[in-house]
């Protein structure tokens, strides 16, 4: 070491790796925020369906019985009160909902039946048990059943804690953002 050389400080050695991690997760924060805007990208936080990456895809065609979608949850009381308990997280919806995650049970002039499952024209949907509390011992008031009108679909997940048309009734379709695909994702 030369006269003019001074040894690097340790609290300079160690700012090094902290500043690399920062710089590295907010080019990762960057990536996921252009992707989201860009790409469609969307992360899933909620056990409905497998966690992590998914993407909107366009839907070129009507929406059909069997798609998973995105779609943003209408502004009404029922889903001001899922909003509330938590069911639903905030997000760029109408209402400062976030989108769901759906599979399409039934679209318009299909007919609902609620007991203690679903079934659609008659046909149970499999894993549509209902349950009578959530998690928190809130109760939960199901759908009552019905036709779907025009210009609405009925949605469902299988996950048995899932809240969706089985408690909030149909929704308008044209809250469909895109078709639901998993682009990097997991089941816990």
């Amino acid at each position: 070491m030369t006269p003019r050389e001074k040894p690097t400080p340790a609290i300079v050695r160690q700012r090094r790796p902290a500043l690399a991690l920062i710089a590295a997760s907010c080019g990762v924060a960057l990536a996921v925020i252009i992707g989201g805007v860009v790409g469609g990208l969307r992360i899933n936080t909620t056990p409905s369906e497998p966690l992590g990456l998914w993407r909107v895809a366009p839907l070129d065609r009507p929406v059909q019985p069997g798609d998973m979608v995105f779609v943003c949850p209408p502004e009404n009381d029922a889903v001001f009160e899922g909003f509330v308990r938590g069911y639903l997280r905030a997000g760029l919806c109408p209402g400062g909902f976030g989108p769901l995650i759906k599979t399409v049970a039934a679209i318009a002039g299909q007919r609902i039946d609620v007991a203690g499952d679903v079934t659609i024209d008659g046909r149970p949907i499999e894993s549509s048990n209902l349950v009578s509390r959530d998690g928190q011992g809130r109760p939960l008031r199901p759908y009552g059943g019905g036709t779907v009108p025009a210009g609405f679909l009925f949605l469902h997940s299988p996950f048995p804690g899932s809240w969706d048309s089985r408690y909030f009734g149909p929704i308008p379709a044209s809250g469909v953002l895109g078709l639901a695909k998993q682009v990097l994702t997991y089941a816990p």
